[in-house]
C-alpha cells in the first residue's frame, strides 16, 4: 500500500478538524499533515484512517485518537534536537510525529507483539528512532537519562517517581492519570528540580501495566 494524494487530502481534512477542535501549533499541525497513519492500521481500519478516532491494533491495544496525539505533542512544546522519551509506543504514530518535529526520540512498549510491529511500522515509513526498547515503562530509561521531553500514552494510576527522575530540570512531563477516565496532567521541573503540575483536561486511554508481555 502507498501513499498517495487521496490519503494526503484526507490528512489535510483531519488538520482542519483539529484546528476547529483547538489545537494551534502549526508544527504539530504539519506533522499530523506528514505522517501517513494509514500505514500504520491493521487494513481493517485502513479507509478510516484519518477520522479523528481511535482503531484498535494487536493484543487490545489502540492507535490513539489524532486529537489525543496533537493535544498532548503540543503539551511537550517540542524543540528540534529534544531529547525525548515516550512510554507506549504502540502503533508507532506519536513516536513518528515527535521524530517529524525534530526530537531524537527513545520509546518503550511493554507488549513485545505490539513492540515488534512498531519497528516494522516505522521502517515501513522510512523512520528511525533514536531507541526502541521492550521494557516497563515504569521504570523509564535510566541508561539514557536525563531527558528533555518525556510523555506517556497509556493510563496511570500515579506519576512513576523514575519518570520525574529522569526528566531534565528545564523539562516537561506529560501523562494521563486515573482510573476510568484519565486528567491530562503537565509536570514542569524547575532548574533547582522542583516541580509545577498543571491539569488539563479529562481523556481515556488503555492502562499502563507493569509486567511484560
Amino acid at each position: 500500500m502507498q501513499d498517495n494524494y487521496l490519503h494526503q487530502g484526507l490528512r489535510n481534512k483531519l488538520v482542519e478538524i483539529l484546528k476547529n477542535k483547538g489545537i494551534k501549533d502549526p508544527k504539530v499541525l504539519s506533522a499530523i499533515a506528514t505522517i501517513p497513519r494509514h500505514l500504520l492500521l491493521e487494513s481493517a481500519f485502513v479507509s478510516h484512517a484519518y477520522q479523528d478516532k481511535a482503531f484498535p491494533i494487536a493484543a487490545n491495544q489502540t492507535i490513539s485518537q489524532p486529537y489525543t496525539v496533537a493535544f498532548q505533542t503540543e503539551l511537550l512544546q517540542i524543540n528540534p534536537g529534544d531529547k525525548v522519551l515516550e512510554i507506549g509506543t504502540g502503533s508507532g504514530y506519536q513516536a513518528a510525529i515527535l521524530h517529524r518535529l525534530g526530537a531524537k526520540v527513545y520509546t518503550i512498549e511493554r507488549i513485545k507483539t505490539l513492540y515488534l510491529q512498531a519497528k516494522q511500522n516505522l521502517d515501513k515509513i522510512g523512520i528511525r528512532l533514536k531507541y526502541m526498547s521492550y521494557g516497563d515503562g515504569y521504570q523509564g530509561l535510566p541508561m539514557y537519562a536525563p531527558f528533555d521531553k518525556i510523555i506517556v500514552t497509556a493510563a496511570a494510576p500515579y506519576v512513576p517517581q523514575a519518570l520525574i527522575e529522569q526528566l531534565k530540570p528545564g523539562g516537561r512531563l506529560v501523562i494521563p492519570v486515573g482510573k476510568d477516565q484519565q486528567e491530562m496532567k503537565l509536570m514542569l521541573k524547575s532548574e533547582q528540580g522542583d516541580l509545577e503540575e498543571s491539569t488539563h483536561g479529562f481523556f481515556r486511554f488503555v492502562p499502563l501495566l507493569k509486567d511484560k508481555t
